[in-house]
């Protein structure tokens, strides 16, 4: 990643990036000498720019990422970390709530990276768009999850296409994470205490190797995952 403005280190905008894995790579971007930028629901670590932003809503998530990019001079690099799931079978899961699931994990994806690409044309800059390992694997009681992350693994493999030559593109495939992202969840569908997960600063740390790749070489798809994690492959 080359910095978007002189004297200054690479601007990554991160979705989602107040908790969990996002978190992790906003920590990891600012170690590292970079400006993360954040859009979430929460408010990041102290002193993040960020905007408030429901990214159910696209337009909205747009709208918010043009915000920032045009606040901070440009931007280097994006990391849709976002994401959410509610467990269930499909006949009880609410159609608002398996709506919601899609418009997080797939839609707003796609609607943070369209508005983010013409900064990252004129930085040469990249994306990496997080699935997860339930994007490649189906399993019963996930079917927005799974809906949404096999979209995103579609997605990405498109983008890298259309985008060969002007913005890199990496597919993350991250397996399970010690993070507060299975907290709500029923306890049907919670991991054991005995469960192997990973912890979101290694994936993070991919993230910053895939961003890391200079102009012309990119990292195409990441696997990562806890070696005895069962959901890959």
């Amino acid at each position: 990643m080359s910095g978007g403005m002189p004297g200054a280190g690479p601007i990554v905008l991160v979705t989602g990036g107040s908790s969990g894995l996002g978190a992790a790579v906003v920590a990891a971007v600012a170690k590292a000498g970079g400006r993360p930028l954040v859009l979430d629901r929460r408010a990041p670590a102290d002193g993040v720019p960020w905007v408030e932003c429901d990214l159910a809503d696209a337009r909205a998530a747009e709208a918010a990422t043009r915000q920032l990019a045009e606040r901070s001079g440009g931007l280097d690099g994006v990391v849709t970390a976002a994401g959410m799931d509610v467990p269930g079978k499909l006949a009880d899961l609410p159609g608002e709530t398996w709506d919601r699931i899609i418009a997080v994990d797939l839609l707003a994806t796609a609607a943070v990276v369209r508005a983010a690409l013409p900064y990252l044309e004129a930085s040469r800059g990249s994306v990496v768009t997080v699935a997860s390992t339930l994007g490649v694997k189906a399993v019963s009681d996930a079917t927005a999850y799974c809906a949404a992350k096999f979209g995103v693994v579609g997605f990405t493999r498109a983008l890298a296409a259309e985008l060969a030559g002007t913005v890199g593109v990496t597919l993350l495939i991250p397996g399970g994470m010690r993070t507060a992202f299975f907290d709500e969840r029923d306890q049907q569908y919670k991991p054991g205490p005995d469960a192997i997960l990973n912890d979101p600063d290694d994936t993070a740390a991919a993230v910053m190797f895939a961003l890391s790749q200079p102009p012309g070489c990119t990292v195409r798809e990441m696997v990562v995952c806890a070696e005895q994690e069962t959901s890959y492959p």
